[in-house]
């Protein structure tokens, strides 16, 4: 019998042997490439698509995003109603998302089901029509939720310090407006679903319980299709940040908060310094229980909650500080912000703190594995930012052995108060 008067036994996160699972690979006959893991308990897959079609690749505005979402809005041979419902019936889940540079298609389900729900998302791939009434309901249904987001400081907040950052022409600076969805045709969506979906460049990641034949049967399914797996013609596109660093926008003379954006430009995850940044920024303000939270949320009480990120950019990317606050204590927090960075620059991290961030990071890593889906996720995102899995593990080193001394360098190169872009939105 369990003696519940003492204590269990526990072990810090960092002495965990992290070890990423291998997947398997297949490669169907038009060249694109299949990621594997088959792993878990019930009978369930999830599939994804990874078409190079996000908004990296469109010639005006909101095209890719459009596309991406119309996709499943009818077919040849099927209206949205009906393909939704097929969906329904087998217990399933089909999802879309478009980013900068990729585009997703995401298919969850039973294993069993699978060779009813492939030649649907065949059909999508291959006969999608665009109907003009979706379109038209697309227009009518986005132009009402901006209406109602631009009157959020945050969501404005979010949009412009991006803009800032990289300029409205670049991908990673653009955003929706009315004129540029209204202007949003028929033809230019057939256009693009021809260039980048159905002769596209396409990856395809799978985990779960799979069936036996699973590249067997994604093979049926796909491997006859013009999509590829070959390299897309490569674009580039200008980064031209802005010259002014600090702005203050009234956006709701009612408004009572604020929404605060602190931004730097940041190396990618190919840089050197990355991994020692990851573990620097959640000690500024990566968790709940960082220093930003510390003092702006617990002891000066300006805000429920201040967070700070890489951004998950594939090519140039920045370092971010986020929070909402009372417009009168707005000014305050971002004094408060400059000072923990003064704070790493000038003193090192104290042994204690450090290991705290180290198991909060490892235990993160740690759910960040636990299921099929979760690790080909992380699959996913080592392949489609041309790594592989020794970025895993010298990630893993460096955060057991980044030293404070080298911490405190790396604050001292880029928490500089002077390389930040300030938003504020009231």
């Amino acid at each position: 019998m369990i003696n519940r008067t003492v204590a269990p036994p526990y072990q810090n996160a960092v002495e965990f042997d992290l070890k990423l699972k291998p997947y398997d690979k297949y490669v169907l006959r038009n060249g694109v490439e299949v990621y594997a893991i088959n792993a878990g308990a019930e009978e369930v897959f999830q599939i994804e698509w990874v078409f190079w079609a996000g908004n990296w690749y469109e010639k005006n505005n909101m095209v890719a995003a459009a596309c991406n979402f119309l996709l499943k809005n009818g077919t040849t041979h099927k209206s949205a109603f009906e393909i939704n419902e097929h969906f329904d019936y087998y217990g399933a889940s089909f999802g879309r998302s478009c980013y900068s540079e990729t585009a997703l298609l995401n298919l969850q389900g039973l294993t069993k089901h699978l060779p009813k729900l492939l030649p649907m998302v065949r059909e999508i791939l291959t006969e999608a029509n665009f109907p003009e009434q979706e379109l038209e309901l697309y227009q009518k249904s986005n132009n009402q939720r901006l209406d109602v987001n631009l009157k959020k400081s945050d969501f404005v907040a979010n949009r412009l310090i991006d803009e800032k950052l990289y300029g409205f022409d670049h991908p990673y600076g653009r955003y929706s407006r009315h004129e540029d969805l209204n202007a949003i045709r028929r033809a230019e969506l057939l256009a693009f679903y021809d260039q980048y979906y159905r002769q596209g460049r396409c990856m395809i990641f799978v985990a779960g319980k799979l069936p036996a034949d699973i590249f067997a049967q994604l093979e049926a399914a796909f491997g006859d299709l013009p999509i590829h797996g070959n390299s897309v013609i490569k674009t580039e596109h200008a980064i031209v940040p802005a010259i002014e660093k600090k702005y203050r926008i009234d956006n709701d003379p009612q408004g009572i908060q604020g929404a605060i954006r602190l931004a730097r430009p940041f190396p990618n995850r190919h840089h050197p310094d990355f991994f020692g940044a990851q573990v620097l920024n959640n000690i500024f303000g990566g968790f709940f229980g960082s220093r930003l939270m510390a003092n702006i949320r617990e002891d000066k009480g300006y805000t429920y909650g201040i967070y700070s990120y890489l951004q998950n950019h594939r090519q140039s990317s920045a370092w971010m500080v986020s929070t909402e606050a009372g417009r009168d204590v707005c000014e305050a927090a971002i004094k408060e912000v400059y000072q923990e960075m003064e704070r790493l620059r000038n003193e090192p991290v104290d042994a204690g703190e450090l290991m705290l961030v180290r198991n909060y990071i490892m235990g993160s890593l740690l759910g960040d594995l636990d299921g099929p889906f979760q690790i080909i996720g992380r699959w996913k995102n080592l392949i489609l930012n041309e790594l592989d899995v020794s970025h895993f593990y010298n990630s893993i080193e460096c955060i057991k052995t980044i030293s404070p001394e080298s911490l405190q360098a790396l604050a001292n190169k880029y928490l500089v108060p002077a390389a930040f872009y300030e938003m504020v939105v009231v």
